[in-house]
């Protein structure tokens, strides 16, 4: 009976089981809508500090959470310098996040960002064994690649005039995003660390970034903490920041990254359609093409026996 437990349990690394796929859902749904909120909050505050903000209000809710339970907040002084690699990325990728999507529209951002998936297969492909690109795979990059192509090509005329700045930082973001995701999975998540902790470092060492790129590049910008704004500040620094990234390292410790990452292209479907209903951001037939093809794209590069 033991064995046939340990076994079953073991199965579960590769095929997420129907709670597993039930939480990839929400998660998708709420990092989705996170674009939005962060469009709203940067009527009120300026982008990067934005982002501060919620790393620092996230670190200080995780940290009472985490010591209310009991467990330790930082790495094993000899994993440290990984702690720090991982909150120097996470600090550049929501620099640039929050600071591309002043530029460009919340519909546009989210599919971009969410190209993460396919930079996470070619990331596994050369450094995480057991990983390797198929033919399947390669042709679902390609596909993707094209529905980049397509969103770059949608044009509508709500866009901004330096639009393709915000979409190319949105893309950097995504590539940060992944070498975060890769870089956990090959260098943290065999060694005696818990997701906790390196959600810890990720936030504590990210403020640093964060907060001097908001001196450098913000100084003087005026501040405006409407109730919208407020309100999309706490969704994104309790709900997605604290509790949706509390559940991802989880996950990402006990799945393969390229099965999460296969579910996490229904985020910019629902980012778009919230973009839609809540901004009113228009929906031309290029950003639908986009969409459809990154969708299929990331299914074919992370489908099970690809």
């Amino acid at each position: 009976m033991q064995s046939a437990t340990t076994s079953k349990q073991m199965s579960m690394l590769g095929n997420i089981p129907i709670s597993g796929v039930l939480l990839l859902l929400m998660l998708s749904f709420l990092w989705g809508g996170n674009m939005v909120s962060i469009k709203i909050s940067n009527e009120g505050v300026s982008p990067i500090l934005a982002a501060a903000i919620r790393s620092i209000f996230s670190l200080f809710f995780l940290w009472v959470y985490l010591r209310i339970q009991g467990h330790e907040v930082f790495f094993p002084r000899e994993h440290r310098i990984h702690g720090l690699a991982i909150g120097l990325l996470f600090g550049a990728e929501f620099l640039i996040l929050y600071w591309g999507i002043d530029y460009t529209d919340a519909s546009r951002a989210v599919i971009f960002l969410y190209t993460h998936p396919f930079w996470v297969a070619a990331g596994a492909h050369f450094l995480l064994p057991g990983e390797r690109m198929t033919l399947s795979k390669t042709f679902g990059l390609l596909i993707a690649f094209a529905g980049l192509v397509s969103v770059f090509g949608a044009k509508p005329a709500s866009l901004k005039p330096l639009y393709w700045v915000g979409d190319l930082m949105e893309v950097g973001a995504a590539l940060l995003w992944a070498a975060t995701t890769v870089y956990i999975k090959k260098f943290v998540s065999n060694r005696q660390v818990t997701y906790y902790q390196t959600l810890f470092a990720q936030l504590f060492f990210s403020i640093p970034v964060l907060v001097a790129g908001s001196l450098i590049f913000e100084w003087g910008r005026p501040l405006e903490f409407t109730t919208p704004v407020l309100a999309a500040l706490f969704y994104q620094t309790v709900i997605v920041a604290t509790m949706s990234y509390v559940l991802w390292f989880w996950m990402i410790y006990h799945y393969q990254v390229s099965r999460l990452a296969a579910f996490t292209f229904l985020a910019p479907l629902f980012g778009v359609m919230l973009s839609c209903f809540i901004l009113k951001e228009s929906l031309s037939l290029l950003l639908v093409a986009g969409l459809s093809l990154v969708a299929v794209g990331i299914y074919l590069v992370n489908r099970p026996g690809s």
